[in-house]
């Protein structure tokens, strides 16, 4: 089949490059145009865009339209004998009339067990909500956001150390074979009879995009939900909190890497309060949790580079009663 390739993010490229070296025709990619971000007061930088590297490697066509439902993009594509269009971490939703583009529409490849976590993050919302398992599903596209019919599904348990990092990774890795499942259903289609399995809309669930507030630690939760909340946004956008200080500013610090201590339904103390420091040494310090509490092993002050607990407890003096807020 004579496919064209939509994406712009990391987590396409493992099936890009898959169905660049299968017996598939790729026609080329589509991608979002450079953004450039500020980097500082006066210099700009473009975001790598790791789809264009591969396609250019491979000498492939690359169009880069402002909007993919326009009537210029569309223009440029129809002249483009397109049999399937393959959509993964593209970053715009596709229109009826952009999906008619490809003779059997479109798939996507979408980083969840759908009907469950449709939208932007599917990855960092499965792992915050202390899923054990998540998956990839391959859908035929309708216009609707992750709604189409279900052709194809794997799933991938979420280790206890996973991150958002590492779970795309893997999950990338594993919608490798999924789509070219899916590829080879499309290719026997009719093009008209039913194909996939319909999603259940009131199973459906969303995946909101990441907000840097979603990052603020609430310390009444339990040891095991900040753990889950500290990997689902690693690297980005952070969790943090604010040590309290006497007679100085609170102190922003980015938290990195914990570990939960009192897994077994342990509740805080008589007295003590989530977000106070319970135990200090050397080398590592405990905070309570609304349940249970959290060994701080990494973390960033404001201002500071990243570094051990036992590097910040050398340069800030922590107190058994001092608090997180």
């Amino acid at each position: 089949m004579q496919i064209l390739m939509m994406g712009t993010g990391p987590f396409a490229v493992p099936t890009f490059e898959a169905l660049i070296a299968s017996d598939h025709t790729v026609l080329g990619l589509v991608t979002r145009p450079p953004r450039p971000v500020q980097t500082g007061r006066r210099s700009r930088s473009v975001v790598v865009n790791p789809m264009r590297d591969v396609a250019e490697r491979h000498g492939l066509s690359v169009w880069m339209p402002e909007d993919i439902n326009g009537e210029e993009a569309h223009q440029q594509l129809q002249a483009t004998a397109i049999d399937l269009l393959v959509v993964c971490d593209y970053g715009q939703i596709l229109s009826d009339d952009s999906l008619r583009l490809g003779r059997l529409g479109g798939i996507n490849l979408h980083a969840s067990l759908l009907p469950a976590y449709r939208g932007a993050a599917p990855i960092n919302w499965a792992i915050w909500d202390g899923l054990d398992t998540t998956g990839v599903t391959v859908i035929h596209m309708t216009a609707g956001l992750d709604a189409g019919p279900c052709l194809v599904q794997r799933s991938l348990d979420i280790g206890d150390d996973d991150d958002a990092v590492t779970m795309e990774r893997k999950l990338a890795d594993l919608g490798v074979a999924a789509v070219l499942d899916a590829v080879q259903m499309l290719e026997n289609w009719d093009g008209t009879s039913s194909i996939g399995s319909v999603q259940d809309g009131k199973k459906a669930t969303r995946a909101r995009r990441l907000r840097k507030d979603d990052g603020l630690v609430d310390w009444s939760r339990t040891s095991q939900q900040i753990d889950a909340q500290v990997r689902a946004l690693r690297p980005w956008p952070g969790t943090f909190t604010h040590l309290q200080r006497l007679e100085q500013p609170p102190l922003r610090v980015a938290i990195e890497q914990v570990t939960p201590i009192g897994l077994d339904g342990a509740s805080i103390k008589s007295g003590i309060e989530p977000g106070e420091i319970v135990e200090v040494s050397k080398e590592q310090f405990l905070v309570a949790c609304g349940e249970g509490y959290l060994r701080i092993d990494r973390l960033q002050p404001a201002g500071k580079r990243s570094q051990s607990a036992a590097e910040f407890l050398r340069g800030y003096r922590l107190d058994i009663g001092s608090r997180f807020a």
